[in-house]
């Protein structure tokens, strides 16, 4: 029997998901924020004395977590330093030079995560070509080293100018440090982020430098822990980009970790477009802390090679640190069931970002919350019933929602509860409502007509309201949607992505150049896939190419096939520039600034039938008061393992274990054959 296990680390619940031969089970525990690893093996152990499974028959754990994302926003990773070319250490600090928000006189940006007597400029100067101009001096970086040490520094990122053209000087500086300060962590740009412009490049350096000493003890812990309970199996880790690697690939690269838990989502949603043949989806993963949005075109999310942790400005485009790892495109907002609501000065109702999390959590979880929550709105709602929530672990307290609604809400603004109640519902709906059309403008699309993939612990909630926002009439939930992302981890493949700037004209390119940039790349890609794997045999390639016409500032991403055919790249960038921006400049010379390369293996397996225990939802009611808009009115409350494939009428609640549909007037849902629910608005 093959068994697997998956475990999604979020910001107020931490998923376990259990594998047998295709049969899911799982559980839902709060997130441990002294000991992330505690509530990871709490589930685990729940799961293992549920199924009477040996720890010793799992053959594989993968594995999700918000840790480094987490110590990037509350500052709480390594004392980092910089060493970089002399006169330039102040390039972190200077980052775009732009206004991300024009017309705001108290503009505010996150602080670099290196203070300015951290960041030292050492003697070097690489070309653009990889000539060298200026020699590195090695003396002034022993010198540079020993100061940083003094000043208690642990973890040192060296990103020099033009290292992703010639490594050799940080490469040189690793071999001196490690030499003489064995004990320090070091960081090299020219491996985390081989990629021209300087600024994004050591932005991501000193990220992945500041997070990588706790990644580090964080996964030899878990390491540790799993091997102490009686596994023997191999630990993957989900990336950002939506594959697996290995714990040493995500010690050394954690930075690519800091969206593993919405890209394990992006996966199931992209499966089950494929599964149902929707061409054109939006998936939808609202959880406690926050909410992401993917669009998803031909069963296949957006992928991007940009992404900003710890957005300053109300989650605005601009405002954070910039990292450039391969990552699949969404937009993330601070909508989820632990958001705060709260009446500001004018009057005015604000939902998010800040959130409750699992400690103390919302009011309603009876464990010291007093702030109003989305979770709170919808226990006064009804929509959230406390009968078997969170598989029966603890109880919803109805009275507490209520009060900290009517303190934190309604008497501001002289509102009833249930008043109150629906105006932050409808607020949270509508924030996700207009960041899912911004999203699909920005990238040329439309979210209109498209089916909405809604899954986590509070989206099957809020999932029908919003697809009537977006003019969407489908809404499919899938089995287990309560802990989707860590479904979506046993549907990754290992994958790996190797970038490398090498700046050519389409006009001028050269063939042997380019195939010999695709050999070392693959044979980069190859070391990492092949450690997680027992055959490269049936691995697939990517290639792509960042490529724009000759002067403009931004690329697009281009793929390239075996044969490089001109004519038959410039036909795709055409294609691909069109989709983007609608039209194309006839006649203008196009250049290419980077290449990458993915290796992806074949994934273990694609179906799944999710086995729930119930126990705690025997007692359901028949129905349950719910309150949409005006009055309260009954609604019938089924439960999910019981919804038969004749569709059922709303009002109504769908419930299970790990979370609640909630299906409103005017709309029908059904069970599909593979067990997700398929819910028709008019």
């Amino acid at each position: 029997m093959s068994v697997r296990l998956s475990a999604d680390i979020g910001g107020t619940f931490t998923d376990v998901v259990l594998d047998r031969d295709g049969e899911l089970t799982t559980t839902k525990v709060l997130t441990t924020y002294a000991d992330p690893a505690a509530g990871v093996m709490q589930g685990v152990q729940d799961l293992l004395a549920a199924t009477g499974t040996d720890p010793a028959s799992v053959s594989i754990m993968l594995h999700g977590t918000t840790l480094a994302t987490n110590a990037l926003i509350e500052r709480r990773g390594a004392s980092t330093g910089l060493l970089t070319t002399a006169g330039h250490r102040d390039a972190l600090e200077m980052a775009f030079e732009n206004r991300f928000e024009q017309y705001d006189v108290n503009i505010d940006r996150p602080q670099p995560l290196v203070p300015r007597h951290r960041r030292l400029g050492v003697p070097e100067r690489m070309s653009a070509e990889g000539d060298v101009l200026v020699p590195l001096d090695e003396d002034e970086v022993l010198r540079s080293v020993e100061q940083l040490v003094a000043d208690e520094v642990t973890s040192l990122a060296v990103g020099f100018l033009h290292s992703y053209a010639a490594p050799e000087h940080e490469q040189r500086v690793a071999a001196l440090v490690q030499e003489r300060f064995p004990e320090l962590s070091i960081t090299l740009s020219s491996d985390v982020c081989p990629e021209i412009r300087e600024y994004e490049r050591i932005s991501t350096t000193v990220a992945n430098a500041y997070v990588k000493p706790l990644m580090a003890t964080y996964l030899a812990s878990l390491e540790q822990q799993l091997v102490a309970a009686g596994f023997g199996c191999q630990v993957l880790m989900m990336t950002s980009g939506g594959g697996l690697t290995t714990l040493q690939t995500a010690s050394r690269y954690p930075i690519r970790l800091v969206e593993s838990g919405p890209a394990g989502g992006a996966i199931l949603a992209s499966h089950l477009a494929r599964e149902h043949n929707h061409e054109a989806v939006v998936s939808f993963d609202m959880g406690g802390t926050t909410a992401k949005i993917c669009l998803i075109d031909g069963g296949e999310p957006q992928h991007s090679r940009a992404f900003e942790v710890d957005r300053s400005y109300r989650f605005k485009k601009g405002s954070g640190l910039p990292v450039r790892i391969p990552v699949i495109e969404m937009v993330e907002i601070g909508a989820g069931g632990g958001s705060i609501a709260a009446v500001e000065g004018l009057k005015r109702l604000q939902v998010g970002p800040e959130s409750a999390g699992s400690e103390p959590g919302p009011a309603c979880y009876g464990r010291g919350g007093v702030n109003a929550t989305v979770t709170d709105a919808d226990v006064v709602l009804g929509r959230l019933s406390p009968h078997g929530f969170a598989g029966g672990r603890f109880s919803l307290h109805d009275g507490e929602a209520a009060a900290a609604l009517r303190a934190g809400v309604a008497e501001p603004l002289s509102l009833s509860a249930s008043e109150a109640a629906f105006a932050v519902s409808e607020i949270v709906e509508e924030n996700m409502a207009s960041a899912t059309r911004a999203h699909a403008a920005e990238w040329g699309r439309e979210a209109a007509g498209r089916c909405l993939v809604a899954f986590g612990g509070a989206a099957p909630l809020h999932a029908a309201t919003l697809a009537r926002k977006l003019k969407i009439s489908r809404v499919l939930i899938p089995a287990g949607a309560g802990v989707g992302s860590a479904v979506g981890f046993l549907l990754a493949p290992v994958r790996f992505e190797v970038v490398r700037s090498a700046y050519m004209r389409l006009d001028a390119l050269q063939e042997t150049d380019v195939e010999a940039l695709f050999a070392d790349m693959r044979t980069e890609a190859a070391a990492v896939v092949g450690a997680a794997v027992t055959s490269l045999d049936d691995c697939v390639e990517d290639r792509h190419a960042y490529m724009r016409y000759v002067g403009q500032g931004y690329e697009v991403a281009v793929p390239i096939g075996n044969a490089l055919e001109l004519d038959a790249v410039r036909a795709e960038f055409e294609a691909a520039y069109r989709m983007l921006y609608g039209r194309t400049i006839p006649d203008m010379a196009v250049e290419i600034l980077s290449w990458t390369l993915a290796l992806t293996a074949p994934v273990q397996q694609e179906r799944f039938s999710y086995v729930a225990h119930e126990a705690a939802l025997t007692d359901l009611p028949e129905a349950i008061d719910v309150y949409e808009g005006e009055r309260y009115a009954p609604a019938k409350v089924v439960s999910r393992s019981a919804l038969e494939a004749t569709p059922l009428a709303g009002p109504a609640l769908v419930i299970e274990p790990q979370t609640t549909t909630f299906v409103p007037a005017g709309a029908h849902i059904e069970r599909c054959p593979d067990g997700s629910l398929l819910m028709t608005l008019e």
